[in-house]
């Protein structure tokens, strides 16, 4: 058994290394996002180690809000060793929906600092004297 052989990763150690189950693992495959994984002699999938690298970097990527789409796009992207020609068109899409997410979650966020600031209690019912989200004013214009 050679080095490379005994370096390489298991399904489920793969996985367990990178913070996902099997059934992403082999999503990703499908996906074309991971590289189809070679066998060993006794038919179990092995990886490269650089393939726990990939995972988290996909799953950072998801989190950072882009689609699986759009991470397969970079990826390819990457292993073509050269943009392609409307990469800086999508980047500044991308930055402009970033942009309007951060808006909404700042508006969430100054909403919900008015609930605590108002010592809401109920969203539906409040008994607040000024209370800054109008549920109770939504929920009864949907009861009529």
């Amino acid at each position: 058994m050679t080095y490379e052989i005994e370096r390489r990763l298991r399904t489920g150690q793969v996985a367990e290394r990178a913070g996902v189950n099997v059934q992403t693992l082999r999503y990703y495959e499908r996906r074309g996002l991971i590289a189809e994984p070679q066998r060993s002699p006794g038919g179990h999938r092995t990886y490269p180690p650089d393939t726990v690298t990939l995972l988290v970097v996909i799953k950072a990527a998801q989190r950072l809000g882009f689609t699986l789409d759009e991470v397969a796009e970079l990826l390819e992207t990457g292993r073509r060793g050269h943009p392609s020609a409307d990469l800086r068109e999508r980047a500044e899409a991308k930055l402009a929906e970033i942009e309007r997410r951060i808006a909404d979650l700042a508006t969430i966020r100054d909403a919900l600092n008015q609930v605590v600031a108002a010592r809401c209690d109920s969203l539906t019912h409040c008994t607040c004297a000024d209370c800054p989200l109008p549920y109770a004013e939504l929920a009864e214009e949907q009861t009529r």
